[in-house]
């Protein structure tokens, strides 16, 4: 049986429910990839939920002693050479610490490797420390203005499961074309 979704869109009730209620699992079907750098806390979150929303999942973090088994657990693979990870059309890139002092050298072969969507946390009020540090490693301002920042839905986040929750929701918007808000119409309520 297929729905018509309100926009147009086809949407199959049966396999959609079937996973819903737990008597089927996504899958990777689309092969898409995340790939975060820096074992943060945040990055933990990452990986695991990215995992159970079917990405293969990617932890990159040059520092091997800041890798915890927590991470290890998380993710499919680590690398802590940025050049060696495996970047296409399907990969999402996620940069979870803006503080490091090896930022530009573990960002540039990601961002020059042009996946599907990048980005990086901090705020907006400023510009962010990846553009001088991207600049440095001869990355072109065309391949720095493709990095995202800020990211996320704004759900007012603060812990670093909420900054997950709110990345991963805004890649799965964005990659169903979604703006990923509430919808509106009838029936439906405005949040609270």
């Amino acid at each position: 049986m297929t729905q018509h979704i309100r926009d147009g869109g086809e949407h199959d009730e049966g396999a959609a429910c079937a996973v819903a209620h737990g008597d089927s699992t996504p899958g990777r079907t689309d092969h898409r990839h995340l790939v975060v750098a820096y074992a943060s806390p945040m990055a933990v979150h990452l990986l695991s939920w990215g995992r159970d929303l079917g990405f293969a999942t990617v932890l990159v973090e040059p520092d091997a002693t800041r890798v915890t088994a927590l991470h290890r657990g998380a993710a499919d693979a680590v690398s802590h050479t940025p050049g060696d990870v495996e970047v296409g059309a399907a990969t999402d890139v996620v940069i979870t610490d803006h503080h490091r002092s090896d930022l530009g050298a573990v960002m540039a072969p990601l961002v020059v490797a042009n996946p599907r969507w990048i980005g990086i946390i901090g705020s907006p009020r400023h510009e962010g420390p990846h553009v001088a540090a991207l600049a440095t490693e001869g990355v072109s301002d065309a391949a720095i203005a493709t990095v995202r920042r800020p990211i996320g839905l704004d759900i007012g986040s603060r812990a670093p499961a909420e900054i997950a929750l709110s990345v991963l929701a805004g890649l799965l918007a964005d990659r169903n074309g979604r703006s990923g808000g509430f919808p509106r119409g009838p029936g439906t309520r405005a949040p609270a």
